[in-house]
């Protein structure tokens, strides 16, 4: 108790940072020892170490003259309107093809991160409120609310870990090889982890509520693919009556823009005015929203 007192300032001080951590750690610890959670990891590093050895550039005058991917050589093209106003081929920037390459990276971690986050995280969550372990847990000194909170955390700290890692690492190597800084790739950290989160809550309130985590897959890959079709909300509304057109600009405001979110990072990345943030604030607030819902079910359920 003295220690713990000179540690965190007193034993009443101690007790909400050591359930916070306790979950928090069990959380982290139980991600990392999965295959799938090291499986990230390790795509991760061989994905910025391929890239490292198996692409060489020859730059002329700020141009890419010849790029080598793997042995096979191409040259870029860059379109541009001539005096004529006729489009020609011209060889491509270096700005422009390290924008390019970042944005294909980006847009991949965007969507094949958050799908393998929520494959890698959803079993975890199901088995953590299964009983008899639920129980257990819970017979310990510790808050419902902290405990829960320290899980996400949990899942929060691990996901960050991964997209920094691999983002920062793409982004040193292009760095290294080709001169251009662009600090805008590194927008793609706080967003991906972000909607990554929104997706998430998903899982968790679906964990809480039936403890499947088939159930919790299955409702957050499906409200991912009900995003391919909200994303087409204005050639929709077109073809609606006006009772039609409130009820699918509620389900539009109301559900995540999970795809509509991938323009406006790819627009942050390359530099350029992002057109909406609509997607993401309306996505945000969903997850606000499903979060305080699962916390709320979680404090009051019957384990």
């Amino acid at each position: 108790r003295y220690r713990h007192g000179q540690a965190f300032g007193g034993g009443r001080v101690n007790r909400p940072l050591t359930q916070l951590s306790g979950s928090l750690l069990l959380t982290f610890r139980e991600l990392w020892s999965t295959y799938v959670t090291l499986g990230l990891f390790l795509v991760s590093t061989l994905a910025w170490v391929l890239m490292s050895f198996a692409m060489n550039l020859d730059v002329v005058e700020g141009s890419v003259a010849a790029l080598r991917i793997f042995g096979i050589e191409s040259t870029p093209t860059d379109g541009v309107r001539n005096e004529a106003g006729e489009w020609e081929q011209v060889a491509m920037s270096l700005d422009s093809f390290v924008i390019g390459i970042q944005s294909f990276v980006v847009g991949a971690s965007y969507f094949l991160g958050t799908l393998l986050g929520i494959f890698a995280t959803a079993p975890l969550t199901a088995n953590l409120m299964a009983e008899p372990r639920i129980g257990l847990l819970l017979s310990k000194p510790v808050s419902r609310h902290r405990f829960l909170a320290g899980h996400l955390a949990g899942v929060f700290l691990t996901v960050l870990t991964l997209v920094s890692y691999l983002v920062i690492s793409v982004w040193l190597v292009l760095s290294i090889k080709t001169g251009v800084w662009n600090a805008a790739f590194l927008w793609g950290i706080p967003i991906i982890t972000v909607m990554f989160l929104v997706m998430y809550s998903v899982v968790l309130m679906m964990a809480v509520t039936t403890g499947s985590s088939g159930f919790a897959l299955v409702t957050a890959y499906g409200l991912i693919f009900v995003s391919f079709i909200l994303a087409g909300h204005e050639q929709i509304r077109r073809t609606l009556s006006d009772f039609g057109e409130t009820v699918f600009d509620i389900f539009y405001y109301a559900l995540p823009n999970f795809l509509e979110g991938l323009p406006a990072l790819v627009q942050l990345v390359s530099r350029n005015p992002v057109e909406t943030i609509t997607p993401f604030l309306s996505s945000i607030a969903f997850g606000v929203v499903v979060y305080l819902g699962a916390f709320l079910w979680f404090s009051r359920k019957d384990f």
